[in-house]
């Protein structure tokens, strides 16, 4: 490749320091950026919207001051509200909505931050699945394999990254829509706590508070970086999640001290887990016994059987609003006009009872209270990010005609992420082992409801350890410029 070839050696926070000491210079990074997109997109499908022409603008303007200046970023085409940009939901029913005149909060930070929007990434319809297969703009592909799902919804984003188009993308999260597709593209996703990042001023929760946004990213310390620039409480907010006590960037290489973690293969709805996942669990959870951890295998007690449950209703519900939310055609969608798992979920969500939703709410908090008593005595939980590794495409399809064949198969592949979604916590999944063939496999760590820094603290450490920055799937090496050491 032409340009800076040295583009792919850097995280963002590398990339920005090159900017700030002049370098490199910002169209310089969104050239290369660019170029790795036209050249490895039509490989795996990630990205659909390219803005190419809003970011040259913007860099022409000048760009903020902020941690990430200059550094190319892709926004997820269901959220990520950008003034000017459609965001099509992944829908063909949604495809003509016009562009937003206001950027949400999330969005205005990311850009306060100094980054550059010059696209977005695809997403299943609505959110509605761990695969990204829509029929608006095709399957997006894992990297590493590109007979296998990219995860979803934030599949796209995670395919980018892992391609490395760009170190950083933005993602969101309702029932592992970050960490399923990191895991399936072998980079970081975290999940932050509940309301850690607010949607206003578009929404006040999303999915009933299981719905958050954040990233995937290639380091932790972007991770733990990206965090800083967009957390925090906005303009009418319903609740916000409790404030660190320093910069999470800060607690990336602090010393996390002798942690008690307990590890847990067994998953709420009761799935199997494949070998590959058990073996990552087992390798991951010695070695933070060797870094000075204590760490038994303890299953945390919570009606598990209650978990899957709970999260159709709350989606169903949320779906039949969804459907009715487009802005102009003042009508909901019509059987036909979406996806069959997307009407058929819409149609369960219009035999829920509002008292069900109740009970829905109060099932997922007395959940969280549960996991509150388990981390009286455990400062991080520790789990398979997958109970398999990413199915072929088509297997989780959106355009089954059983839409509860659907969603058992959703959680037989990922039944350890929802969990967090409906307790609120902070949970990130890691590519620390591997299969023979070199397939990343990760696992996800979790702590407290709020407690972001003891992730950051032993996920750097794991890093380190482990650590998965050089390790790059075929369609890179295959289109990428002579090997050079990281910087």
């Amino acid at each position: 490749m032409a340009g800076f070839a040295d583009y792919e050696q850097y995280d963002a926070l590398g990339l920005a320091e090159l900017v700030r000491r002049r370098q490199v210079t910002p169209e310089q990074l969104l050239d290369a950026a660019i170029e790795r997109v036209e050249q490895r997109n039509p490989a795996v499908n990630a990205v659909v919207m390219p803005l190419y022409d809003y970011a040259k603008k913007a860099i022409a303007a000048g760009l903020p001051d902020g941690p990430f200046r200059g550094v190319p970023f892709l926004l997820k085409d269901l959220g990520g509200w950008l003034a000017g940009a459609r965001v099509t939901r992944g829908s063909r029913f949604f495809a003509d909505t016009p562009p937003v005149t206001e950027s949400s909060e999330h969005v205005r930070r990311l850009e306060r931050a100094g980054l550059v929007f010059f696209g977005r990434t695809n997403s299943c319809e609505l959110g509605l699945s761990l695969t990204c297969e829509p029929q608006l703009y095709g399957p997006t592909r894992s990297p590493w394999d590109r007979s296998r799902i990219s995860g979803g919804s934030s599949g796209g984003a995670a395919a980018a990254v892992g391609a490395r188009m760009l170190p950083m993308a933005h993602a969101s999260d309702g029932f592992g829509s970050i960490r399923a597709p990191a895991a399936c593209c072998g980079v970081v996703g975290l999940k932050p706590t509940r309301s850690r990042n607010t949607m206003s001023p578009y929404a006040g929760e999303g999915l009933g508070g299981l719905s958050t946004e954040h990233a995937v990213t290639l380091s932790v310390r972007d991770c733990a970086a990206l965090l800083d620039a967009t957390a925090g409480l906005g303009a009418g907010d319903p609740y916000v999640a409790p404030p660190p006590a320093r910069p999470f960037l800060a607690e990336v290489g602090a010393a996390p001290g002798a942690l008690r973690i307990a590890y847990t293969s067994k998953a709420p709805n009761g799935a199997p887990v494949a070998a590959e996942s058990l073996t990552a669990l087992s390798e991951i959870a010695a070695v933070c016994r060797d870094l000075g951890h204590r760490v038994e295998q303890v299953d945390p007690p919570i009606d598990g059987a209650a978990v899957v449950p709970t999260f159709i209703t709350l989606a169903a519900a949320n779906t039949v609003v969804n459907l009715a939310s487009h802005p102009t055609k003042g009508r909901p969608a019509r059987a036909g006009e979406v996806e069959n798992v997307t009407w058929a979920t819409g149609q369960l969500g219009e035999k829920i009872t509002a008292a069900d939703y109740v009970r829905a709410t109060q099932t997922a908090h007395k959940l969280g209270r549960q996991m509150a008593a388990f981390h009286a005595s455990w400062d991080v939980v520790l789990t398979p990010a997958l109970a398999m590794l990413p199915p072929p495409l088509g297997w989780i399809d959106m355009m089954m005609d059983d839409v509860h064949e659907y969603w058992r198969r959703v959680f037989t592949f990922s039944p350890f992420t929802v969990w967090f979604n409906l307790t609120g916590q902070p949970g990130i999944v890691l590519p620390l082992s591997r299969t023979a063939s070199g397939f990343p496999v990760s696992v996800q760590l979790v702590a407290r409801y709020g407690d972001e820094p003891t992730l950051f603290r032993l996920a750097a450490q794991l890093e380190t350890a482990r650590p998965w920055f050089d390790r790059k799937p075929e369609v890179v090496t295959s289109v990428a410029p002579a090997r050079q050491e990281r910087k």
